[in-house]
Parts: structure tokens; C-alpha cells; sequence
């Protein structure tokens, strides 16, 4: 198994994003399978917004959320105080293996994970045994290779490249969305839902904050010093695509979406 670097680290910029993560707009092809008094296990909940929202949804049932990354899970806490949520247990783990019993949840989430990881599959496999039989494995990813967006500066078609050239180095797949079926089958589900959804982002209000988070995160973040040290490219071009960033968002024409892989595994 390669051992994979998180593309993103938490820089503010990166959290910036994922605070804005509801189930709403990132989880809805799981929201009819969760009913109050169900057990779930959140894998990679970062700041911990989309976790809060399905423990709202499954309350009285018990939630646990899991990050690689300890410091992270201080916001998740805070976050769920912050909504009066006190049933949902926060701790480090590793999606490779997950320190559960088998068949200790009755929905396993993952939100934006297997494209960071080393095996996905091998982290499928894990997922599905700590499910319980007749519950369910919800798995969603975007997909690089399909962002699209106009107007089209070539500067974000190098930003586009960069990215992918530098997640694969860290032994992640970006283009994940589209491998979600096969990998769900890879790891021996066979009542698989697939789907697809997009975010979309056309609004000036909606511009501004996506093309600044990006903007921020080409020269700010663990991606741009992974970049740089990896030798896949210099400041100066990070530069140069940051404020290619800030261009594109401050087009009142700017459109963006971002397509995604969904897979509902039954278990």
C-alpha cells in the first residue's frame, strides 16, 4: 500500500471550504437512508459540519467521527457544542483500520476521503466491516479531470494539471469520482447505488469566495509547499495562478462546477 500525504493540510483556506460542507449540499444521495436511533461513523470529517448534520438527523443514535488529523477534530467538537450535539464521539483514525469491532455501524460516511488515500479500496473493505449487515456505506469524492468552468484562462487549465500532478506524487487520486463504482466492486460490495451531484458556483457571491479560497490555498497551504518542494513547479507560477484565480472571480461571466462520484453500498 502507498502511503499517501494529504494533499491539503488545514490551512484556513482549506477549512474555509469544508466549513461550508452541509449534508445538504454534500450528502443528500445518503439523507433517505438515516432515521432517528441509527449508529454512524463519520471517516474524515474534518471540521466536523457535515457530522454535526447527521447527528441532528439520526439523534437519538450515536455518531463517532474520525480524522487522521487530531488538530482538526478540535473545531468538529466545537462545532457540535456549538449546535448542543453531546452524542457524538470524536477520535484519530486511520480508514486502512479502523480500531472498531465488526459490524458496529449502521451507516459508514466518507466525505472527499478516498481520493486522499493510499489503498481506497482497502479502505472500502475496512468500511464495510465495521457496518453492520443490512446497513449501508455512503461514499462521495469529486472529480478533477471533470471540473469545468468558464471563461477558460489557461492559467486555471495549469492550475487543473498542477493539482493532479501533485496529489498523485502524495500517492491520492484526484479523478476519484469516476472510480468510486469500480472501487465499491474492487472491495466486494455487490448492491451498489452509484449517482452523481455538483457543487456549482456562478453567483458573484459564490465567485468571490470560491476563487479566493483558491487563490489563498495555491500559495498559503501544504498543497503549495508540496508543490514547489516536490520540484512541480515554482512560487512564481503559484503566484501567477493565484491571481489568475482572482481574475476569473472578479468576472461577472465566471461559472464553476465541480462534479462528484456518489456510491450507496449495502452491505
Amino acid at each position: 500500500m502507498t502511503e499517501a500525504v494529504y494533499t491539503h493540510g488545514h490551512h484556513e483556506s482549506v477549512l474555509r471550504s469544508h466549513r461550508w460542507r452541509t449534508a445538504e449540499n454534500s450528502a443528500a444521495y445518503l439523507l433517505g437512508e438515516l432515521r432517528p436511533g441509527l449508529d454512524v461513523l463519520d471517516v474524515g470529517c474534518g471540521p466536523g459540519t457535515i457530522t454535526a448534520d447527521l447527528a441532528a438527523l439520526v439523534a437519538p443514535g450515536r455518531v463517532t467521527a474520525v480524522d487522521a488529523a487530531a488538530d482538526v477534530l478540535a473545531q468538529a467538537r466545537a462545532v457540535a457544542a456549538g449546535r448542543g450535539l453531546d452524542d457524538i464521539e470524536f477520535a484519530v483514525a486511520d480508514v486502512h483500520a479502523l480500531d472498531f469491532p465488526d459490524d458496529s455501524f449502521d451507516v459508514v460516511h466518507a466525505h472527499q476521503v478516498l481520493q486522499h488515500v493510499g489503498d481506497p479500496v482497502g479502505a472500502l473493505r475496512e468500511m464495510r466491516r465495521v457496518c453492520r449487515p443490512g446497513g449501508v456505506v455512503a461514499v462521495r469524492d469529486s472529480d478533477y479531470a471533470a471540473f469545468t468552468w468558464f471563461p477558460e484562462p489557461p492559467v486555471l487549465d495549469e492550475w487543473r494539471e498542477l493539482y493532479r500532478r501533485v496529489a498523485r506524487a502524495n500517492g491520492g487520486e484526484p479523478d476519484a469520482g469516476r472510480r468510486l463504482l469500480s472501487w465499491a466492486r474492487r472491495a466486494g460490495f455487490t448492491d451498489i447505488t452509484p449517482s452523481a451531484a455538483v457543487w456549482c458556483y456562478a453567483t458573484p457571491e459564490e465567485r468571490t469566495w470560491w476563487s479566493a479560497l483558491w487563490a489563498d490555498r495555491t500559495t498559503e497551504s501544504v498543497y503549495a509547499r508540496l508543490a514547489v518542494d516536490g520540484g512541480h513547479t515554482t512560487p512564481e507560477r503559484l503566484a501567477a495562478i493565484s491571481a489568475g484565480w482572482r481574475e476569473w472571480g472578479a468576472d461577472g461571466d465566471g461559472w464553476f462546477a465541480v462534479p462528484h462520484g456518489e456510491v450507496l453500498c449495502r452491505v
